[in-house]
């Protein structure tokens, strides 16, 4: 291939970001080199799609905070530290034209990743959308948390709420309305975190909604209001949207989440639309996983969310067949 095919194809960014401590399990900090062993950059390749790794995020130095940290928020200075250096560089990385994959590490990171590329797209004069794949809402605050872990409030940082008001400093926080947010496949939520959510204009696809009328309908809904806005989409996928029978590598599981078959759709139909311009992968924890499961399902996503056909994947070994008789 020349070099001018070369510079028109599609560019994929990939970052990794180490972070567990927003988290109360340890080992997500490892995702990010598990989802390279499953062969994320080989799948993406593939798709004839030109892959940039940039490697993983350094650990920042903490910063000072100004005035005394908020109660209910567990390693906030270190927290802080993470999210103001990767919103700077999602920032960098959305400035070249390519598509960046923030690889994680724990939920916590969204609240950079997602205000580095909506400080670009503001640039730009284009609303950004947040589709939140999640079995959890992650709208709380120091206010309304259970646990005080961070990567439940990352949701409800990125549409503005307080109570995390130090945590970019003098950096741009760019918050999204939350009409723009979209909360799928949840089915935890605390009672307080389920409050706010109400009374804010969230839009909410919880797994009865998704057994009602299928991931195909809610799916187009997003799409179509996105569409509808001239926005972009960003993508923040955590694992445990999937049934821990599928992914079973997560920290905070709870039955009855998305099948294989739902989760590809939702990423086929995404790929589809054509609006979606950067995302993340987190919560996966090599240290719960079988022998790389959850890794390899989630780059197979990755992999459906960029233009993989079921076609393209090779049947399971294990795949049974309708009797031909």
């Amino acid at each position: 291939m020349s070099e001018a095919d070369q510079s028109k194809k599609p560019r994929i960014a990939l970052l990794g970001i180490p972070i567990e401590i927003g988290a109360s399990q340890a080992g997500t900090l490892m995702g990010p080199a598990a989802l390279r062993t499953a062969g994320i950059a080989r799948v993406l390749e593939q798709l004839e799609l030109a892959v940039e790794d940039h490697g993983d995020l350094a650990m920042p130095a903490m910063v000072s905070t100004d005035g005394a940290p908020p109660a209910n928020a567990k390693y906030y200075k270190e927290v802080k530290a993470w999210v103001r250096a990767l919103s700077e560089r999602a920032w960098q990385l959305a400035r070249t034209g390519a598509i960046p994959i923030f690889m994680g590490g724990d939920h916590s990171l969204s609240m950079g990743s997602v205000n580095g590329v909506a400080r670009y797209w503001q640039e730009q004069g284009r609303p950004l959308f947040v589709l939140w794949l999640d079995a959890h809402a992650d709208y709380n605050t120091p206010a309304t948390t259970i646990t005080g872990n961070m990567h439940g409030m990352s949701a409800a940082f990125l549409c503005g709420e307080p109570g995390l008001d130090d945590l970019l400093g003098e950096q741009p926080r760019v918050s999204i309305n939350p009409d723009q947010l979209d909360l799928f496949g949840i089915r935890s939520i605390d009672p307080l975190e389920k409050k706010l959510v109400r009374d804010r204009p969230v839009v909410l696809a919880d797994m009865r909604a998704i057994d009602e009328f299928g991931v195909g309908v809610l799916i187009r809904r997003v799409i179509e209001r996105v569409k509808a806005r001239n926005g972009v989409l960003h993508v923040s996928f955590d694992v445990d949207f999937l049934d821990p029978a599928v992914a079973p590598g997560v920290g905070t599981t709870v039955p009855g989440g998305a099948t294989y078959r739902e989760a590809h759709l939702v990423m086929e139909l995404l790929h589809d639309s054509g609006l979606v311009r950067s995302a993340d992968i987190v919560e996966l924890n090599p240290f719960l996983d079988e022998r790389g499961r959850t890794a390899r399902v989630a780059v197979e996503l990755i992999g459906s969310l960029f233009g993989l056909q079921i076609t393209d994947r090779p049947t399971p070994s294990n795949a049974v067949f309708p009797d031909n008789n």
